[in-house]
């Protein structure tokens, strides 16, 4: 029994290392989960963007108090619709309707950033690159794919705040008569061209992906909306996790103060003892 139990673990971890390792390289997100003004950005992007399709029922709207909004601005700017600031996160979308449209139903993002944490990377740097990852594709059905996750369903919400770009993924993979590099440059329609090579004197396979935006500005100023969302989804899923660390803190203080104190009054009784 506990062979097997130990063989399926070891299957479902290798299952999840070739599932990181067969997308593009991730980037690494800049940590802004201690900036106000990047909190409520990302609070104002989740609730004019996501919200639509994903809900967060474990989420409460006044728990936004943390990041600094009051319960007016919460129901001014951020509530559409005739929730209370003391509610949850729910979305009108029924599951049924969202299967059909979609092909599965958009997952709940309460703790996503948790949830799309692995051995091998941190969820915030999945989701910051898997939302800075896609590009047109005329050959995908909702003309649109990802290099983190290739033919996702889910389209490109944002895609008139990126702005259009091109994408070349470079892919050096085993084939029957050795490696071969493949080449595939996407502009910004979907149209595909791709060319391949054989490759000596490499081992492994690779892949590496460059975009290059055609509107330049549009993309810096995207790419810091992303930060300041991924940075809002990190602090949903645990949103005391300030008051947590600071908390700790005080326990290691009061912990390494007590350890002095018992050293000294063990010093103190033992001392006249031979």
């Amino acid at each position: 029994m506990k062979r097997t139990i130990t063989a399926v673990a070891l299957a479902l971890f290798a299952t999840g290392v070739l599932a990181a390792s067969a997308g593009a390289p991730l980037d690494r997100w800049p940590d802004r989960s201690k900036d106000l003004a990047a909190l409520q950005n990302g609070a104002r992007i989740f609730a004019n963007y996501c919200l639509g399709c994903h809900s967060a029922n474990l989420m409460r709207w006044n728990r936004l108090n943390e990041i600094g909004l009051d319960d007016k601005q919460i129901k001014d700017f951020l509530i559409f619709g005739p929730q209370k600031v003391g509610d949850t996160m729910t979305i009108a979308m029924n599951p049924k309707d969202a299967k059909a449209w979609f092909g599965k139903t958009p997952p709940d993002l309460s703790v996503i950033a948790r949830a799309r944490t692995s051995f091998e990377y941190a969820g915030a740097d999945y989701l910051y690159t898997l939302l800075r990852g896609y590009y047109r594709d005329a050959t995908s059905p909702t003309g649109w794919n990802n290099v983190v996750y290739p033919y996702i369903g889910m389209p490109h919400i944002l895609w008139e705040l990126q702005g259009p770009r091109e994408v070349t993924i470079e892919r050096t993979a085993h084939a029957v008569k050795g490696l071969v590099r493949t080449t595939t440059t996407i502009d910004a329609e979907g149209r595909a061209t791709v060319t391949s090579i054989p490759v000596t004197g490499e081992t492994g396979e690779t892949m590496t992906v460059s975009f290059k935006s055609l509107a330049p500005q549009l993309a810096r100023q995207y790419d810091s909306d992303i930060a300041d969302l991924v940075a809002y989804l990190v602090f949903m899923t645990e949103p005391v996790r300030a008051d947590r660390v600071r908390m700790g803190v005080w326990v290691l203080l009061y912990l390494a103060l007590f350890t002095v104190v018992a050293w000294r009054l063990n010093a103190v009784y033992w001392k006249d003892v031979k």
